[in-house]
């Protein structure tokens, strides 16, 4: 069996993971799938210094409306035993809060504030939580009942055109529909629409966002025909894990946010290719109506800043049944959370749950916290009002456990070119002591080890005049099987030097051409370009043709570049524009400090 994932390196990248894809493009804001960031109740001035502060740390894509929901409930002067008490929001994706709830200490240098009351996405985080507190013997830190502020299912996202040709909104779809047509090898040919290619999925990794994990979940309920009381033994059963793995292998890549996917949907169909990126995604019903809204962020302050979509989603309710994200709220029950902060969050609850504030998440594209939708949830704007036929209810935390654990092997295989920029800048020191090279260099040693043994992954380095030849980029470790080139990569890594100019161009340019070369279409294609700087390379700079080129003539033979930039030197634009030209993403270490958490956050596309 080829060697798996460790849980904790994947889903620590999570608690920045919002921080990493906030600038996937200038006008949006990343999230937990798909929505919200950064956010805080109100003003804090100095008028509050004398009162007490409520950390509710929230699932990402209800951040911005639960901010300013807040806000408004801290400008009604709430008191607790005559003391005034405020709130404040703070964005956190749900499984990096609930690996680091789950840890003996929260450390507020790297996770953030410290919160005394969690709203992620689904209760099953929770679950996972305990389960991870229990194994290492500490106390429980989450109350066994918890309020809920809003509800929303899991569903399909599909592009209208290609829901209807599997019958919607008429007949049922469903998990088992979606494997069928992803092991047809006619794929929407035995649809009557050949011109779309085969069936493409688009699905986050489990290890972080909520969609992911609830998707995930509801494919092993669908592969054993149960709808409730799922058994370890049915996860490890063949057949299921057959089913499972015909889903899989129908899989773009994954990642840490859907917002990846519902940006590039937006950017394939601007391109005439809104029908060849992805057939489905699986999102949070409300992300369908932030995508035809024009809005994939979800945050109420970029509403109306982007058209809407020439091709609007619909959503796909599982036949078998599907999860529902219930957004509960949790005040927790630790040493940090007086009676009085307790007291705020029951305060705060309560306003949540108003006629008004429930409204406001209606509009939102949410339910309320007993599952009734509002105006918008209209089959026109691409959803069925009744909602799903039926609820799925989270396995236990062991069984849970071993979904993960069996999603792991399953999950499809990757061939990833890793590039690091050794351009003379790397040489700069950072706040550590050490070089930015260094620092990258041990970031990607780290990295590396969160592939399986048959994953595929080589190494270059780029400068200028770099290579035998004089090329600017060269061929340190080739790509082959990590269990093999593991090892040499992180022993290749710790000796790279800086110098020279920025050849970034032209060597995404033949990185790309190598990949294409030797395309296997049974993985993920990728390149993971992490660069400092800005071109300087004058027989390569024609950013244009090189644009042209990652484009590519079709999505299925597409080399996907996931680019970070590294420091305040790089060149956010043309990276961002690199990404999504390939149908990757951008992801942003302007801090150096932060790029082991971004690298293995790129890694959880793979």
């Amino acid at each position: 069996m080829a060697q798996g994932r460790s849980k904790a390196p994947l889903i620590v990248a999570v608690l920045v993971g919002v921080a990493l894809i906030v600038t996937l493009r200038l006008v949006f804001a990343g999230g937990d799938d798909g929505g919200g960031g950064n956010a805080s109740g109100g003003t804090t001035d100095t008028a509050r210094s004398d009162c007490t502060e409520v950390v509710v740390a929230a699932s990402s894509e209800k951040a911005g409306l639960l901010s300013e929901l807040a806000g408004q409930w801290n400008d009604t002067g709430p008191q607790v035993d005559g003391r005034c008490v405020y709130a404040t929001v703070v964005s956190k994706a749900s499984g990096g809060a609930a690996q680091a709830l789950a840890e003996p200490t929260w450390d507020e240098a790297v996770e953030g504030p410290r919160p005394d009351i969690w709203s992620p996405a689904s209760s099953s985080w929770a679950g996972l939580t305990r389960q991870w507190r229990t194994e290492q013997d500490l106390p429980e830190i989450l109350p066994a009942d918890a309020g809920s502020v809003a509800q929303t299912p899991l569903v399909i996202a599909m592009p209208r055109p290609m829901a209807e040709a599997l019958g919607w909104p008429d007949q049922q779809i469903g998990w088992s529909d979606l494997a069928a047509l992803a092991k047809d090898p006619a794929g929407w040919g035995a649809k009557g629409h050949p011109e779309w290619g085969p069936f493409k999925l688009g699905k986050t990794n489990p290890n972080f966002s909520t969609s992911g994990l609830n998707a995930t979940i509801g494919a092993y309920f669908a592969a054993t025909g149960v709808s409730s009381d799922l058994t370890s033994a049915q996860v490890a059963d063949p057949q299921t894990k057959a089913f499972v793995g015909a889903l899989e292998n129908s899989v773009v890549h994954y990642g840490d946010t859907t917002l990846t996917f519902l940006s590039n949907m937006q950017t394939a169909a601007q391109q005439g290719r809104g029908l060849t990126y992805v057939s489905a995604v699986t999102v949070e019903e409300k992300s369908v109506l932030d995508f035809n809204q024009g809005n994939p962020t979800g945050n109420p302050a970029t509403l109306g800043e982007q058209p809407t979509p020439k091709t609007p989603l619909v959503a796909v309710y599982p036949k078998e049944g599907t999860l529902l994200s219930d957004n509960p709220w949790y005040i927790l029950d630790a040493e940090w959370v007086d009676a009085t902060k307790s007291a705020a969050g029951a305060q705060l609850l309560t306003y949540l749950q108003s006629d008004d504030a429930q409204a406001r998440f209606q509009a939102a594209g949410f339910r309320d916290y007993q599952g009734e939708p509002g105006e918008v949830l209209t089959q026109a704007n691409g959803f069925l009002p009744a909602g799903p036929g039926s609820v799925l209810a989270p396995p236990s935390p062991p069984v849970l456990q071993s979904v993960l654990a069996s999603w792991d092997e399953l999950r499809k295989r990757a061939r990833v070119l890793m590039v690091l920029d050794v351009s003379g800048s790397m040489g700069e020191p950072v706040d550590s002591g050490q070089t930015k090279l260094e620092l990258a260099a041990q970031a990607t040693s780290q990295a590396v080890d969160g592939f399986a043994d048959n994953d595929e992954v080589g190494l270059w380095a780029f400068s200028t005049d770099r290579g035998p030849g004089g090329e600017p980029w060269i061929d340190l470790v080739g790509i082959g099987p990590a269990g093999q080139t593991r090892s040499e990569i992180q022993r290749v890594v710790a000796g790279l030097r800086p110098d020279g100019g920025t050849a970034l161009y032209a060597t995404t340019r033949q990185a790309q051409r190598q990949m294409l070369a030797a395309l296997d279409t049974s993985r993920i294609n990728a390149i993971v370009l992490l660069s400092d700087g800005r071109n300087e390379y004058p027989p390569d700079d024609n950013l244009d043709s090189l644009l042209r080129q990652l484009q590519g003539e079709s999505a299925d033979t597409t080399v996907r570049v996931f680019t970070i930039g590294y420091g305040e030197g790089a060149d956010p634009e043309v990276l961002q524009a690199i990404a999504e030209a390939s149908a990757g993403a951008y992801y942003d270490a302007t801090d150096p400090a932060t790029i082991d958490q971004v690298l293995t956050s790129v890694i959880s596309n793979f």
